[in-house]
């Protein structure tokens, strides 16, 4: 029996179904071992900062049942998620397990013997071409994992404890958190000092020759009430011609496929969901075989993957639309080896259990398939309108119009509203409709959105794709 150990029981269950009988497929439950809660126990700091482990609370069973299980195998796979937090579980398993050969052995211990694979999408492909590449623990990226767990509990318990004596009991910091709350606090004292000026805009409807009615806005927004009203009232007395009409084509090139961060961020503000919430539904669909690994902060795509992408444009919207673009990341940290959040399959345009999980895979697959496409060409067009009277400022009507709808045919969201301007001549009259005048005031800088402080973070190079949504909900 060869016994594969995965993190969630789902993962499991579809890990299961693609492997043959020779293999048990059981799941850890997340992370078996962790750092005891006294800071004394738990680091010792003199001989250099040796953490020291125990099994987790509640764990004790899994263990158990693991080592059980293990001792019955010839083979023990470890195939944890393949990122720091993955590589650690796999170590912590092992060292649970007691399965590690000693530095002093210079034999084959007694026991399974001990491989670790990692796949990006739990696919049939995927799991079998994994099994055929196994290697041993990735021991820089479990040193990785186990420093930035230490440096949490070095900086988080100890000011977390000063937080609850000089504050409030319950109150928490952290090495990303922390930044993250001081990120809020500025900006509500930008939003605290912020004073208002008030400006008038002034908004008219004209009327074509052929009898279109078009909105403009004065080039001049008045500082007063009075000077507003006088605008106003020379317009109304005014006759209006079409001064200039200036076109430009410009084209809008399509967005790289989805990390971490931009996943979240895309999930807020077209779906409303959380980065908490965001983050579940992606497990679940990648667990289900549905989606890639969901933390990451790579745009590639596998050859693979654009391969599968090319046969479903050429199918949905047409072999012309297809273009093979290559996108890279600006960031040092990026980890580039990795794939960008895609469906598995792109020829499944809709999947998913519930409501909330098929609208997320579209933004997916919308995302991935608008990726490998031709930019959009748009034409934008500015239309000037003046009178006779010098003292009346010219006013501005600004349209756009899609020539080539490229991407936004995978992505026809993403193309907002577009006011398409008739067709006008230069000096052809127009008619005044209406036109009125609206006080306001200048606005402070409005405070960051869940998706809007993932971006800051991302953008100051604080936390990590796997850090973003717990410590937004922690806040």
């Amino acid at each position: 029996m060869r016994l594969v150990i995965v993190e969630s029981p789902s993962k499991a269950k579809t890990i299961e179904k693609y492997l043959g009988a020779d293999f048990r497929v059981v799941a850890s439950v997340g992370h078996v071992r962790d750092l005891p809660k006294s800071i004394k126990v738990a680091i010792d700091i003199p001989a250099g900062f040796v953490p020291h482990y125990e099994v987790s609370k509640g764990k004790e069973h899994v263990i158990a049942d693991i080592k059980k299980l293990a001792k019955k195998a010839e083979e023990v796979i470890l195939a944890t998620d393949p990122d720091r937090e993955g590589e650690a579980i796999a170590w912590h398993i092992v060292q649970a397990l007691g399965l590690e050969k000693s530095k002093s052995q210079k034999s084959k211990p007694k026991g399974p013997d001990v491989k670790r694979i990692t796949f990006h999408e739990i696919t049939k492909e995927a799991v079998q071409e994994a099994m055929r590449h196994p290697r041993a623990i990735d021991q820089n990226l479990r040193q990785a994992q186990e420093a930035r767990r230490v440096l949490d509990r070095l900086f988080g318990y100890d000011l977390s404890g000063l937080i609850w004596t000089k504050l409030r009991y319950g109150l928490s910091a952290g090495r990303v958190q922390s930044p993250a709350l001081r990120i809020l606090v500025e900006r509500e004292k930008e939003i605290g000092a912020f004073v208002a000026e008030k400006f008038w805009v002034i908004t008219a409807q004209m009327k074509t020759a052929a009898g279109r009615v078009i909105p403009f806005t004065c080039s001049l927004e008045p500082d007063t009430e009075s000077q507003a009203n006088e605008i106003v009232k020379k317009a109304k007395t005014e006759n209006w011609k079409v001064a200039a009409i200036a076109t430009t084509e410009a084209k809008r090139q399509p967005r790289p496929p989805f990390t971490t961060s931009t996943l979240q961020q895309a999930a807020s503000s077209r779906l409303g969901y959380s980065p908490s919430i965001t983050m579940r539904l992606a497990q679940r669909l990648y667990e289900k075989g549905l989606i890639t690994y969901m933390r990451t902060d790579s745009t590639n795509l596998s050859t693979a993957a654009q391969a599968e992408i090319k046969t479903t444009i050429a199918k949905e919207f047409g072999a012309e639309h297809w273009s093979a673009n290559v996108y890279r990341r600006k960031s040092k940290n990026a980890q580039e080896a990795h794939e960008a959040i895609r469906p598995t399959h792109t020829a499944a345009t809709t999947a998913g259990g519930n409501d909330q999980e098929k609208k997320l895979y579209q933004l997916i697959w919308e995302r991935t398939v608008a990726s490998q496409m031709k930019p959009a060409n748009i034409l934008r067009t500015r239309v000037s309108a003046v009178c006779a009277n010098k003292n009346v400022p010219t006013f501005l009507a600004n349209g756009s119009q899609v020539l080539s709808s490229g991407w936004l045919l995978a992505d026809p969201r993403a193309r907002g509203e577009d006011v398409d301007l008739p067709a006008l001549k230069t000096g052809e009259p127009l008619a005044l409709v209406a036109i009125e005048s609206e006080g306001k005031e200048t606005l402070p800088p409005p405070r960051y959105s869940e998706a809007g402080l993932v971006k800051e973070l991302e953008k100051r190079g604080i936390g990590r794709p796997s850090t973003y949504a717990p410590t937004i909900k922690t806040i």
